[in-house]
């Protein structure tokens, strides 16, 4: 297994494309599990963007109750907790009860588990003898049993299912995969999985227990829209930052991606590499090649 910064930067991105499809997979299961609040209603997820700002909550969904009416669900979703997610919880329930004046329930949801990081269930402060407080709810879903996926049933977990407490199995990876392949809206979901089994389970394994046929993988549009959009903001981190070593970190995703074992043989020799231009061109050529031998001709 490979847990290189572009690995991890692109796994998120899998995760963070896809929070809004997988919990509109079934959203009043999704809000009755995440608040634990048994007659919860869904109404509806609506627009989570914030101008004040420089990004979007992952997803608000408006929800009612017979004891405490009509709500907003916050999800936050953390591919790892961050020391900043406290701060931003607070500030996100505060923009959404402003924006939409409702209540507000604010959930994190943290996907990857940081050893030894202990992590509140609140932000507090105190300054000049004033008090701030903000509570939420934290789902590790490292601590989540992967039964829960299957029997509740909360079909957004599905792909989670590797990462979930007892789900590191090939057996189970597979009970999920069925699930996945047999339902058409859920089968466009199975490359998301895939990704995240690769944190717990071999790459070879990985696509042996997916019986991909990679040329038909890659014809898949999230394939095509993860590949393309982890390339373009590899480059531009390269850029920014003028790296090489990020460089060469986007190209062994790529080829692990596209090649799978067989590809990453030929890392020794791209990490020989210091033009930071030629590591550019070959990370380019990577998006329109079909075989190793092609991939050989432009190293």
């Amino acid at each position: 297994m490979n847990y290189n910064y572009a690995h991890l930067h692109l796994l998120w991105l899998a995760a963070d494309i896809s929070t809004k499809r997988l919990i509109s997979l079934a959203p009043e299961n999704w809000v009755k599990w995440v608040t634990q609040i048994p007659d919860i209603v869904f109404g509806e997820i609506i627009n989570s963007e914030f101008q004040w700002i420089s990004r979007e909550s992952d997803v608000l969904v408006r929800a009612t109750s017979r004891q405490y009416g009509e709500f907003i669900v916050l999800n936050e979703l953390q591919l790892r907790y961050k020391a900043e997610m406290p701060k931003r919880m607070r500030a996100y329930a505060a923009l959404a009860e402003e924006k939409y004046n409702l209540p507000t329930y604010p959930i994190l949801v943290n996907i990857l588990k940081e050893s030894d990081v202990e992590i509140p269930t609140s932000y507090e402060s105190q300054f000049a003898g004033l008090q701030a407080r903000q509570d939420y709810r934290v789902i590790n879903l490292w601590e989540v049993d992967v039964e829960i996926a299957f029997t509740q049933p909360v079909p957004s977990l599905l792909p989670f299912v590797p990462i979930l407490k007892g789900g590191a199995e090939e057996s189970t990876v597979q009970r999920a995969l069925q699930i996945l392949r047999a339902d058409e809206q859920l089968s466009q979901l199975e490359i998301v999985m895939a990704f995240f089994a690769t944190f717990v389970l071999d790459s070879a394994l990985v696509q042996q227990i997916m019986r991909w046929d990679m040329a038909v993988l890659r014809e898949s549009p999230w394939y095509q829209q993860i590949l393309r959009e982890g390339e373009q903001r590899g480059e531009e981190r390269g850029r920014q930052e003028g790296r090489q070593e990020e460089i060469v970190s986007g190209i062994e995703l790529a080829l692990e991606i596209k090649f799978g074992a067989e590809g990453l043989q030929l890392m020794p020799e791209i990490s020989q590499i210091s033009d930071l231009d030629r590591l550019k061109a070959i990370q380019q050529g990577i998006k329109n090649l079909n075989t190793l031998n092609e991939f050989r001709q432009i190293i």
